[in-house]
């Protein structure tokens, strides 16, 4: 129950936080605009005329805040906390949750943000021995594409009680599932992370649970991390359903990531720019959103974040035109996206970043080895896309379990349909 809470006042908090946002930097949505006119020089000379409407918004409705709006956050936060004395005295006791955004980033680039309540409810049902159940916990942690599953799972076996609870914390995947009865692992209250990627054969289930069962009994504990709902069927206790952070969460997120050490007040245009990505371009993409953000804290300027934005907006654009989706959606279909729009109008062939992405490790000795590229390099136009083929970097995270995502890039003759897919290059399921 008390979690619940939390997560409510959580919830109410980056509401607010939004709110006032967007009544902060209301007038900023149409002062680039004006300073072009007052100056008679085009502070969006680095841009195009599409993105000088997109920069504008006058009229629209989500970035019309009134003084009732501000009114109508402050008093979702005082019911939230209305006959909660007991549990704020309760919370003195908890890990705090970092407030401002410039004291946050340190924190958030280097700790897992948010999922305050899921990790803390991972966590107990790893510490608790449910006298009700005879054979190990299954829990089943189900979640999107990308929505950060693995992470999250990284941070509650990091917690030194839960590592100090368990003997061993296995990790494994499908194929070692099968033959975990072989295995030497000497009994105790074992840790096991399953990955799967795939539904799975009942009787397999049936072999490996019996199989943990023997090492453990009730001691042992099994997570499954998946992307499909059908194996919650697994779990003896509720799955934890993990989605993409709220609109407003994410928003505050992509502010802290992007600005860095730097105070964001301090810089309304930039803070204005960063909301609209936040909020229309990158919807909730946490690895889009750490490329780009990585890209903005290198030159804390307006006339470069509105060419980062520029850059990035016409990708989504064309996209959207091309597919009819938004690109991120094109992403979790596992289907490819068209990044032509960021190379220049010279280069002989369009490019398609390849989904869904390798992550390092998986059969890398397999794999022919080809040069990198960083895709934010990419976007900021610092590399030039080489002739031979090469492999794209789109993130490598600095959270565990560090996690290096890599794409193959398919050619494709410009006005032709003639394209030409990497050998070697096989699909593989991501998490």
């Amino acid at each position: 129950m008390m979690l619940k809470q939390l997560q409510f006042l959580v919830d109410r908090m980056y509401q607010g936080y939004s709110v006032l946002d967007k009544f902060t930097y209301r007038f900023f949505q149409d002062g680039i605009l004006e300073e072009e006119v007052r100056n008679g020089a085009s502070i969006l000379s680095v841009i195009s005329s599409p993105l000088k409407r997109f920069c504008t918004f006058p009229g629209t409705s989500r970035y019309i805040v009134s003084s009732d709006d501000l009114q109508s956050a402050l008093d979702s936060l005082e019911d939230a906390l209305v006959n909660l004395s007991e549990f704020v005295v309760l919370l003195g006791g908890c890990e705090r949750i970092l407030r401002r955004p410039f004291d946050a980033y340190l924190y958030a680039d280097n700790f897992m943000f948010g999922r305050h309540f899921e990790k803390q409810h991972i966590t107990n049902i790893l510490l608790q021995n449910p006298v009700h159940l005879s054979g190990p916990v299954v829990l089943p942690v189900i979640g999107g594409f990308k929505v950060g599953k693995k992470t999250l799972i990284a941070h509650v076996c990091n917690n030194e009680r839960v590592r100090s609870h368990f003997s061993t914390i296995l990790y494994i995947n499908e194929d070692s599932m099968r033959s975990i009865g072989q295995a030497e692992i000497s009994k105790g209250n074992t840790l096991f992370i399953l990955e799967l990627f795939s539904d799975i054969d009942n009787e397999d289930w049936v072999k490996f649970y019996s199989s943990v069962a023997s090492m453990g009994g009730s001691r042992s504990k099994v997570i499954v991390i998946t992307r499909l709902h059908n194996l919650a069927r697994l779990g003896t206790i509720k799955p934890v359903y993990l989605n993409r952070l709220s609109r407003e969460e994410f928003s505050y997120l992509f502010k802290i990531l992007a600005f860095g050490s730097t105070d964001a007040s301090e810089h309304p245009q930039l803070a204005s720019v960063a909301s609209k990505l936040a909020t229309t371009i990158l919807s909730g993409s946490l690895i889009t959103a750490n490329v780009i953000a990585d890209l903005l804290r290198r030159k804390q300027n307006i006339k470069y974040w509105l060419h980062i934005l520029q850059r990035f907006k016409a990708m989504f654009d064309h996209n959207l035109a091309k597919f009819g989706e938004h690109p991120r959606d094109l992403i979790e279909k596992e289907h490819h996206v068209e990044i032509t729009g960021y190379t220049s109008s010279s280069y002989p062939v369009r490019l398609r970043l390849m989904m869904p992405p390798l992550v390092e490790g998986d059969d890398c000795h397999k794999r022919k080895q080809l040069s990198q590229v960083m895709f934010g390099d990419i976007i900021a136009g610092f590399t030039v896309i080489p002739k031979a083929e090469f492999e794209i970097v789109s993130w490598e995270s600095r959270l565990p379990p560090y996690t290096k995502f890599v794409h193959s890039v398919e050619t494709c003759v410009k006005e032709k349909d003639s394209c030409t897919t990497p050998q070697g290059k096989r699909r593989f399921g991501s998490l």
